[in-house]
């Protein structure tokens, strides 16, 4: 049966790409033939007319003294696929990927089901607000094929669509076979806005086992982390940077981080580009105790069962954290401080009881492979 799954296109964010990753292997595992599908992505360049007006311009600012690259659009390119090209490799060796101009272009018979998820696909923000309604499957609204969410995120609890969005996706929405979200916020988002039952479903990532993940290590020869502190953190400040350095100090750890200055356009391009996967994962095998704001980060340091403290995050949604750690009664784990040493003292002073925490993500495995059994397992 050939599947496909819609989620936001994969780059350099080790969630999405491990996510993705994870739901494809289970969907093959269970006998379908599986393609991760995406728009194609445009190289930056400028319009035809405003060329001469715009390297005219830039010409002439740099005359002036104020560098900077008349063929600004070349050198974006050129430097995007420098950041992208360990994590390019990954994707080109694990992910089948079928790229389109137009979601409009797939054909209707190409696919018996297409499965929407997992992460913040549902957020307009994420996937573009002016086309999320294709996070619903607008493109193929008359098509006779089966319709999945599988663990999608809005990212927040906070309603950020429009009137029409919400009108528009809730009507597509109600089109689907079934309807499964990541986050327990989100069954009441879908409820109240879209007047849709939904699920809660574990993320995908979870799906699979912590020896899944060092396999892919192995498998690569990934070479061992440079210290024993892990540190993930996507939106660094310094006090972030200062609470991770008493936490080295006062428990004899060295810090480590295993991702890149991807965005710093000031950082030179050798730290701009992203670790390859594998290094990012071997960093959760290899670490003692894990800092991160970021949610998967999060929950590749309960895979490897891990001691780990999360910085709150709240430009990011802080919803994903709380549902997450709440389940399993670990919402103490997140500290909204930085400034107060006695309030990560208190959380890492506290082992966290894998034991327990085995057993509710077993059972909660299961429910969700049901899931997927239920409503995709049974396409002939």
């Amino acid at each position: 049966m050939k599947i496909a799954i819609l989620t936001l296109p994969l780059h350099t964010n080790y969630g999405g790409i491990l996510q993705c990753y994870a739901l494809q292997t289970v969907l093959e595992r269970m006998g379908h033939k599986v393609f991760v599908i995406e728009q194609k992505i445009k190289p930056a360049r400028l319009p035809l007319h405003l060329m001469p007006f715009c390297y005219g311009k830039r010409i002439l600012r740099n005359l002036i003294g104020h560098k900077s690259p008349i063929f600004y659009e070349q050198k974006y390119n050129r430097i995007q696929s420098a950041i992208r090209q360990n994590t390019d490799i990954f994707i080109s060796r694990y992910i089948h990927i079928k790229k389109y101009k137009s979601f409009s272009d797939i054909g209707e018979d190409e696919y018996d089901a297409i499965v929407v998820g997992s992460d913040q696909v549902w957020r307009p923000i994420y996937f573009g607000a002016s086309k999320i309604e294709n996070a619903y499957l607008k493109f193929a609204e008359r098509w006779n094929i089966k319709r999945v969410s599988y663990a999608a995120s809005f990212g927040t609890n906070e309603w950020e669509y429009t009137q029409e969005q919400t009108y528009e996706c809730g009507r597509l929405l109600k089109k689907f076979d079934a309807v499964s979200v990541r986050e327990c916020s989100a069954t009441l988002s879908c409820k109240q806005y879209f007047g849709v039952d939904a699920q809660q479903v574990l993320d995908p990532t979870l799906l699979l086992k912590k020896e899944d993940y060092i396999n892919l290590c192995e498998a690569t020869n990934t070479p061992k982390s440079k210290g024993n502190l892990l540190c993930c953190i996507l939106d660094e400040t310094d006090e972030k940077k200062e609470l991770v350095r008493h936490i080295a100090d006062e428990k004899g750890l060295t810090p480590f981080n295993v991702t890149a200055k991807i965005y710093d356009e000031n950082a030179p391009l050798n730290e701009r580009i992203q670790p390859p996967l594998e290094q990012w994962l071997r960093g959760f095998c290899d670490a003692d105790v894990v800092v991160t704001d970021s949610f998967h980060a999060c929950v590749f340091s309960i895979i490897f069962q891990k001691q780990f403290i999360v910085l709150g995050n709240k430009q990011r949604g802080l919803d994903r954290f709380s549902s997450w750690l709440t389940f399993l009664s670990l919402e103490e784990r997140m500290i909204n401080s930085f400034y107060d040493n006695n309030i990560w003292r208190l959380v890492l002073s506290k082992n966290i009881n894998y034991t327990d925490i085995k057993q509710k993500l077993d059972a909660e495995r299961l429910r969700s492979l049901v899931f997927l059994n239920k409503n995709i397992g049974d396409i002939k």
